[in-house]
């Protein structure tokens, strides 16, 4: 009998989702400890467990926004860079692309480097783009960094030489050095290995960065679940949508900088439709992503720490990160997001967020900022017990939406729906990022609605984009926490190699590290190994990656004319070789609902919501997915962990599986 439990911590809300022998899934939504967040996991995971021994747990798979938060909040570890001589300015001189706000700013401060000038190093040597050693490398150029680093008290470095892809010999010889000096070093060659020097320092520097307090966060959290009796191994959920071991994790921890939103991706991929986009809405984020014949929308870079770029793809708006992403847009908008009159008098919704303390004004734990929640509230989309385990009241909600309508000179009532409508127009830039801005029609995709607060919004964020099709999943409050089960252990490698002469040799090298990483024998059958190249007409500067396989140009061909509508052939260069291995996960469904930690007392059958359509608050019906049939709107559709709301002009029908389907109206 084995158990499975999978973690997820939001800015709100910790989901700790425990998965029985035969699939039933056993839920506790708690509010996260932002102090230390290992304070609301161990109490959710000693809540689910019940009457389960710890000693039965065979499988622990964690989401975390650690890196990702020090890296927007700059709480990561001082680094050292250390680099070929005459390249010590690379960092500091940087990228910057000036957003709107700081287009006409003659003031304009360019941003932070990720490594301060007196922090970077050169050593002596060089190596060519072909690997041949220009330079031979000089072990005393190299102790006198490391005392240097030493006697700055920094205890990371990220070494990052030129060409090192090409050949990393002198890489590791100065990371061996430095050890001698500063306990934490990571190279280049190690993280990702590829041609572009800046692309790679930042990515080195951001694992770096982040390493140190990922290892620490990591043992300690394996130290909490040895204290509750559970001692089954414990994987991350790595940026591409793969779940990779703790210590490899700790090794790799650029890895998991989108770790928290990639696992909702993955449940909204399991729903059985080809072509959806996801909608994640939680306490303080919303997020959209597009997956097309089932599988999410991979970049392999994005940009952090940044502002103005959505889904980090715009190049200069943050520290630009080499690593396999599941291609996302986030906006800080969620159920937290804070309300707020500017000084022309505009409302404004965001992108601060009463996290989970104090919260929300009708959490009733101090808080009074007007919040998105309250604005519900009012509304009547949330009744008082509408899915925390604690009441939540309307009076303080009403107190704090009257400040911004006082301030605004409307009603409660109109004051509450503007706050509505503004987030709602927030999180449509989010998909209008990831569909009409890269050229897709939203309209033939299916919207799949989760996070605690987005099945409230996402039929109206679908009719922005005339989506006539919404699903909200079984279980979508904790989608996240549900979606870490059916991530399939996974590791990616790459290395640029120019034209290599045996790209095969090449493919068997990175298949090697990749099996080693994962602990994986080279006979074991079970393993799904993907095979692609980063290609570019020769002379031009940059690549399309597409699979490898006897006919990679063709390929490229009709990639390119995809990417930029122009039908074009001619001599063909290889750059980089990818390497993908899987370890199947065997069933992936998310499996029926068990037991939730849902509210107390009776639910009513009908109340008072505020439709626009409708002249103002009607009398609605409020169903559960158990007991509804087919309903059209306006009705209300409450669970322990969410709440549907069923707009006028659409329809909502159960499944089997425990998910509603919303359909628009012809006509609506």
């Amino acid at each position: 009998m084995a158990y499975q439990i999978g973690v997820d911590v939001g800015g709100t809300f910790t989901d700790v989702v425990l998965r029985a022998p035969h699939g039933e899934m056993s839920v506790v939504k708690c509010l996260s400890t932002a102090g230390d967040p290992l304070s609301a996991i161990m109490s959710g995971i000693a809540q689910v467990l019940g009457n389960v021994t710890p000693a039965m747990v065979t499988r622990v798979v964690h989401a975390t926004t650690l890196a990702t938060n020090a890296v927007l909040e700059r709480t990561g570890a001082r680094v050292a860079f250390v680099t070929t001589r005459g390249f010590r300015s690379l960092i500091p001189l940087g990228r910057y692309a000036r957003v709107e706000e700081d287009r006409y700013d003659l003031r304009f401060t360019p941003p932070v480097p990720p490594v301060a000038a007196e922090d970077c190093f050169e050593v002596d040597e060089r190596v060519g783009a072909d690997g041949a050693v220009l330079t031979p490398l000089s072990p005393d150029s190299v102790r006198r960094a490391a005392r240097e680093i030493a006697a700055r008290g920094i205890t990371s470095a990220a070494v990052c030489l030129l060409h090192s892809y090409a050949n990393p010999a002198h890489e590791r010889q100065v990371a061996e050095l430095l050890r001698e000096f500063v306990p934490d070093v990571v190279t280049s060659s190690e993280v990702w290995p590829e041609l572009r020097e800046y692309e790679r320092a930042t990515t080195t520097i951001m694992s770096a960065y982040v390493g140190p307090l990922m290892a620490s966060y990591l043992t300690r959290f394996q130290a909490g679940l040895s204290a509750l009796g559970i001692t089954a191994p414990v994987y991350v959920m790595e940026s591409g949508g793969g779940v990779m071991s703790a210590g490899q994790a700790a090794r790799r921890a650029v890895a998991t900088i989108e770790s928290g939103p990639a696992a909702g991706v993955l449940a909204a991929s399991l729903t059985g439709h080809p072509d959806v986009i996801s909608f994640d809405m939680g306490g303080t984020t919303a997020k959209a992503c597009v997956i097309r014949n089932g599988r999410p929308e991979i970049t392999h870079e994005f940009h952090v720490g940044g502002k103005g770029s959505f889904g980090g793809r715009r190049a200069g708006t943050g520290v630009p990160v080499r690593t396999p992403a599941i291609d996302l847009a986030e906006v800080g908008a969620g159920g937290g997001s804070i309300a707020w009159v500017d000084v022309a008098g505009a409302l404004r919704v965001g992108p601060r967020s009463a996290g989970s303390s104090p919260g929300p004004a009708c959490y009733g734990l101090g808080g009074s900022a007007p919040t998105v929640t309250d604005a519900n509230l009012v509304l009547g989309y949330l009744s008082p017990r509408s899915f925390t385990a604690f009441p939540l009241s309307a009076e303080l909600a009403e107190k704090a939406v009257d400040r911004v309508a006082g301030t605004l000179g409307v009603t409660r009532e109109a004051a509450a729906h503007a706050v509505h409508e503004i987030v709602g127009a927030t999180m449509g830039s989010a998909v209008h990022v990831v569909t009409v801005q890269r050229g897709i029609d939203p309209r033939g995709f299916v919207l799949v609605a989760f996070g605690g607060a987005g099945p409230m919004h996402a039929a109206r964020v679908a009719e922005r984009f005339g989506i006539d099709t919404v699903v909200v999943p079984a279980l979508c409050g904790v989608a996240s926490a549900a979606g870490l089960l059916a991530g399939e252990l996974s590791t990616e490698r790459v290395l640029s190699a120019l034209s290599a002469q045996d790209p095969d040799a090449v493919f068997a090298g990175l298949e090697a590290a990749a099996r080693a990483d994962l602990g994986v024998a080279r006979d074991a059958a079970d393993v799904r190994v993907e095979r692609s190249v980063d290609v570019r007409f020769r002379g031009q500067a940059h690549e399309l990656t597409v699979p490898w396989g006897p006919s990679v140009d063709s390929a490229f061909f009709l990639r390119y004319q995809q990417v930029y509508g122009i039908a074009q052939e001619g001599e063909i260069e290889l750059v980089s070789f990818r390497l993908r291995l899987t370890v199947p996960a065997g069933d992936r469904s998310p499996g029926p609902p068990g037991t939730r930690e849902g509210p107390a007392g009776e639910r009513a059958a009908t109340r008072l919501a505020y439709f626009a359509e409708c002249g103002g608050y009607v009398d609605v019906p409020v169903l559960t997915r158990a007991t509804m049939g087919a309903a059209r709107g306006p009705a209300i559709v409450e669970d322990p962990e969410s709440t549907i709301v069923v707009p006028p002009g659409w329809s909502a029908v159960p499944a089997p599986d425990g998910s509603v389907t919303l359909t628009r109206e012809a006509g609506a």
